[in-house]
């Protein structure tokens, strides 16, 4: 009798694929898009945000995997996938959702953007009058900084610059002989030439693509074609040979302006196969890497658009409040030291105000001859300079300004920071110029922390006064982005912010912290430790963690053995979540949402305890629930216990379970979007609070 065998059944799955993961937000955020219920503006904003992403996505993201494809690197993702299967299913998911951003830009939004008065044309639907507006704009403004550069023999392939807009041009001469061109367009052109009648634009890439004879004189132009290449941003800096960083950093930012791998060519629909051959062979890239567009090829320059004098369709701007602690008495600014001595201070944007928090107590600082030292992490900055925001300038330059009137200023700067290492690079050298004490973090690894210490000489002795953020010290992210500052005179915490600015600029060790969680030394396992702490109640034990992204393995284990504890787990992930909720002996107790709306959700708010028994511990910060931010960076939580600051946050994360209109929910791997019921929307709830101060009363502030 033959004996049976059977098949082991697959394993359960523990984990979403990260980079799926991170396509499902971006779905989330096309979601907006397509919402009938945004003014029409608003929606195009949100189709330029989702194109932008998907940019930074293959320029990060698909690039490291097809680095380690090349490198035949057979490591398996947590979830079980190699590169190559992770790119396969990358495309299928990314290929859609391109054809869905086309599809609604041409099919929805250029119609009704066209009903109120604002017409994306193209050449062919001109009158003869608009074309021959349209000669002189070409003549005057665009032909004279076009440079055209001819392939053949004596000219190799040119070097396409990353997320560039190009045409690709076939000319032929008069005996027939067929040869390839490219034309790069300006970036410091409008991508939608305006008409005569300021209503009607043409994108630029028509414009010149009818005028191409003019750069090709003597040649028939055959046809052309747009097209736009998008390249490696990941880059390594190999820190044990970089005797200085500074000059290190720059040395990799030329070579990504110059070297960096192709990995996405975009073209328009209907490129010819020479084209494309010519194209693939340049770039040196495979047919897979190819995405064909129906739409204008670069969507995130329908910024262009948004910034249209149109504020009918738009939301109605949002203007931040002062913190009540802070508001002006008697016209006079308020003395930020003493109200910090008073209490804690909470400030939540873009709900309040950057300028008259962060950026105050930094300008009162900076002024006040008391004040001997300022300590500072500069991780992203901005390039605004407009007084009227307190524009990232004004931070800079107020701390050369503490340095110039001889208080010790130290600045941590990061310049890895990806995509603004130019601009950190920039300020490092004003600051040093200024006699800022500038450094550049601990080797190997990021200073994410968002910290500032003021030292100041009171009564005889020294008060530390700290600010510890979740959100970078960029007053422009600050209307934009959803975070909390931390203003305390607490001793304990301002130690400990002495010790971590030994440890970020000389050689100190690590130390034992009292009210701080760092990374990479104390914050995974002090975030472990809580875990367990609340499994061991069994069923009594709760956590409530509002965070970005959550894809640490070690981290998600341990929720999942808390979960099959009994523990309550409630989280709220605004991006990236290889969780995967309500599997059946996996996570049964954990519940995942995410809140996609007019701000970007970046505040990170962990509670553990039950606080309707007294025991909740608030901690929050800069750091998420990523291996990187674990272990290749420095963060750092803060431990909140203010009774008021306790009730407040408390207030966010109630009014963020409860919300109804801008939540998604996940189940297992798969998102939904929560249905309406009450109609509980956490920006405008929280916009509504502000204004009316009752975020000051907690208990009187709850949800309808």
């Amino acid at each position: 009798m033959r004996e049976m065998t059977t098949t082991p059944a697959p394993p359960t799955p523990r984990y979403v694929n990260r980079e799926i993961s991170l396509l499902d937000f971006q779905e989330r955020v096309f979601h907006l898009a397509e919402s009938e219920h945004l003014p029409l503006l608003e929606r195009v904003k949100f189709l330029a945000i989702v194109s932008s992403n998907l940019d930074e996505f293959f320029q990060v993201r698909v690039a490291g995997l097809a680095e380690q494809a090349r490198n035949g690197i057979t490591a398996l993702s947590p979830d079980g996938l190699t590169a190559q299967e992770q790119l396969a299913a990358i495309t299928t998911r990314a290929t859609d959702l391109q054809s869905r951003i086309d599809s609604l830009f041409l099919k929805e939004l250029v119609p009704l953007l066209g009903d109120q008065g604002i017409h994306i044309e193209t050449m062919e639907s001109l009158a003869d009058a608009d074309r021959s507006y349209l000669d002189q704009v070409f003549e005057d403004q665009i032909f004279p900084i076009l440079t055209p550069l001819a392939v053949d023999p004596s000219h190799p392939f040119p070097y396409i610059s990353n997320l560039s807009l190009n045409l690709a041009v076939l000319v032929a001469d008069n005996e027939g002989s067929v040869q390839f061109a490219r034309v790069k367009i300006p970036p410091n052109i409008d991508r939608f030439i305006r008409l005569e009648d300021g209503t009607r634009f043409v994108p630029i890439e028509q414009v010149i693509g009818t005028h191409l004879s003019r750069l090709f004189g003597g040649l028939d132009v055959v046809g052309w074609s747009a097209f736009r290449v998008t390249r490696s941003a990941d880059i390594a800096v190999e820190e044990e040979e970089a005797d200085d960083l500074l000059a290190a950093m720059e040395s990799v930012l030329r070579y990504r302006q110059r070297a960096a791998q192709a990995v996405r060519l975009e073209v328009e629909a209907g490129t010819t196969a020479p084209v494309m051959t010519m194209l693939l062979n340049g770039l040196e890239l495979e047919p897979a890497s190819v995405h064909s567009r129906e739409a204008p090829l670069g969507l995130a320059s329908l910024w262009e658009l948004y910034g249209l004098d149109r504020h009918d369709l738009k939301e109605e701007p949002w203007q931040p409040v002062t913190q009540p602690m802070l508001t002006e008495v008697e016209g006079r600014s308020p003395d930020i030291f003493a109200e910090i001595r008073k209490g804690d201070i909470l400030v939540h944007h873009p709900y309040e105000s950057f300028a008259t928090s962060t950026a105050a107590f930094l300008s009162q600082a900076a002024s006040d001859p008391n004040v001997l030292a300022i300590k500072q992490t500069l991780y992203r900055t901005s390039m605004a300079d407009d007084p009227a925001i307190g524009g990232e300038r004004a931070i800079v330059r107020t701390l050369m300004t503490a340095a110039e009137a001889g208080k010790q200023v130290v600045v941590l700067v990061e310049l890895k920071a990806r995509f603004d290492e130019a601009a950190n690079i920039n300020w490092a050298k004003m600051l040093e110029a200024a006699g800022v004490h500038v450094v550049y973090g601990v080797y190997g690894l990021k200073t994410h922390s968002k910290a500032l210490l003021v030292v100041r000489k009171e009564n005889g002795g020294i008060t530390r006064y700290s600010h510890i953020g979740t959100g970078n010290y960029n007053p422009k992210t600050a209307r934009l982005y959803e975070d909390l500052a931390f203003f305390t005179a607490d001793p304990a915490v301002g130690s400990d912010l002495s010790e971590l600015f030994n440890l970020l600029t000389g050689h100190a060790r690590p130390v034992g912290y009292s009210k701080i969680l760092v990374a990479p030394h104390t914050l995974r396992s002090g975030i472990i430790n809580r875990i367990r702490q609340q499994a061991a109640l069994g069923e009594g034990g709760r956590i409530l963690w509002k965070i970005n992204h959550l894809v640490d393995t070690e981290i998600i284990d341990e929720l999942y053995a808390a979960s099959q504890a009994g523990c309550s787990i409630d989280l709220i992930i605004r991006g990236n979540c290889s969780v995967m909720p309500g599997i059946p002996g996996l996570s049964e107790t954990i519940t995942v949402r995410s809140l996609v709306g007019r701000f970007l959700e970046h505040s990170r708010i962990y509670r553990f305890g039950d606080p309707g028994q007294g025991t909740a511990e608030y901690l929050l910060g800069s750091a998420d629930m990523m291996t990187r931010n674990l272990d290749g960076r420095v963060e750092i939580l803060v431990n909140v216990s203010d009774p008021r600051l306790v009730e407040r946050l408390g207030m966010i994360l109630e009014v963020e379970m409860d919300d109804d209109m801008l939540a998604w929910e996940l189940q297992g791997s798969e998102w939904s979007k929560v249905p309406t019921t009450v109609g509980i929307d956490t920006h405008a709830t929280l916009r509504e609070w502000t204004v009316a101060g009752s975020h000051l009363d907690p208990l009187a502030a709850k949800v309808p």
